[in-house]
């Protein structure tokens, strides 16, 4: 058997001063309370179906804190985006649009390096690919960071994609957030390689496996993934190795097949109290900063929520997300649509 190409990332390369530190426990305990936010109004019957983040928080802030929101792309799947604020704060408010069933929701505007939330699993991956083979073909600068969970590299995209990716040396970073369950199915059964990583090989790129629950060695493999892309030496697939805390959606009832001594195990290793408890013993963080954290992620999605429920709705809005020019076929059935309305000119 040819040798595995994994790489075992158990610690970051370098130190990361306390303040840097600081902002990234911020961002998770922000991309946790928005979460959270959300799942409250779903339940609420105020938003549509969502998917909490809480257990994943460290792999998301802590890929996104080592991109260029200037030249880098994410291409999220749908639980990620809620702690891909360093993308800019329209990041927010487009999540919560999605969730409202707003078409402005795919709008993004172009200096938002974010594809719109992708609920088919796998379907971003071939998508993330090409965006980066073609950002290499047109010499432009950046890499491509794609966001996907473990169930997605049972997907015929997952293999397409990543060999596509090997072959042309996209500049793309394939992450993986393995949190243990695709839905109600064990990782265990997902698959029979030794790590999602080992699935590397098949398509001759690194694969390298780091603590999913630790932002700075997260943040340190994606900046060498980084790097390694915008070098011109093509893609990696990085296996953030995590756990979901919580429901896979608000549709999801958990306590059905998460053993619950599983859950709590995990549970001692949540990557907030992890850095928390760090910061905590440097001096630099306490239970005030902790709340003031958490006080100003519920001002900024107060306004977030409020803008998007402002945002006005046109009949025809899903016409204009499909074709950058919609083709006279659409165009047709747009007179039409506008002249059967109330007020038309029908």
């Amino acid at each position: 058997m040819a040798a595995s190409n994994r790489v075992d990332i158990d610690e970051p390369a370098a130190a990361v001063d306390d303040a840097t530190l600081c902002d990234l426990l911020a961002e998770m305990v922000r991309a946790r309370r928005w979460s959270t936010r959300m799942f409250n109004l779903q339940r609420q019957g105020r938003m549509g179906t969502t998917a909490p983040i809480d257990g994943e928080e460290a792999a998301v802030v802590g890929s996104a804190a080592a991109m260029d929101p200037a030249i880098d792309w994410a291409v999220p799947q749908y639980r990620e985006p809620v702690g891909l604020s360093r993308f800019g704060e329209r990041v927010l408010l487009h999540t919560v649009l999605y969730h409202l069933g707003h078409p402005d929701a795919c709008a993004y505007p172009p200096d938002v390096h974010v594809f719109p939330t992708q609920i088919s699993i796998a379907a971003q991956i071939p998508h993330a690919v090409g965006l980066a083979w073609g950002m290499r073909l047109r010499g432009e600068p950046g890499a491509v960071l794609c966001y996907f969970g473990d169930g997605a590299t049972s997907e015929g995209d997952f293999y397409e994609a990543a060999n596509l990716a090997g072959v042309v040396r996209a500049p793309v970073i394939l992450f993986c957030i393995n949190n243990s369950w695709a839905i109600s199915t064990p990782v265990t059964l997902q698959t029979a390689a030794a790590s999602i990583a080992d699935k590397a090989a098949a398509a001759g790129i690194p694969g390298v496996r780091v603590d999913g629950n630790d932002v700075i060695a997260v943040r340190a493999a994606t900046a060498l993934a980084r790097r390694r892309a915008c070098a011109g030496e093509g893609p990696t697939l990085i296996e953030a190795v995590t756990y979901r805390m919580g429901p896979h959606t608000t549709a999801d009832d958990p306590t059905r097949y998460v053993p619950p001594d599983e859950l709590a195990g995990w549970a001692e290793r949540d990557p907030i109290a992890r850095l928390r408890a760090r910061l905590e013993q440097a001096g630099v963080w306490d239970d005030g900063r902790h709340r003031s954290v958490e006080e100003d992620a519920d001002r900024r999605f107060d306004a977030a929520f409020d803008a998007a429920q402002a945002t006005p709705l046109r009949d025809d809005a899903f016409i204009d997300s499909a074709y950058a020019t919609p083709p006279p076929q659409l165009e047709r059935q747009r007179r039409l649509l506008l002249d059967e309305r109330p007020g038309g000119g029908g």
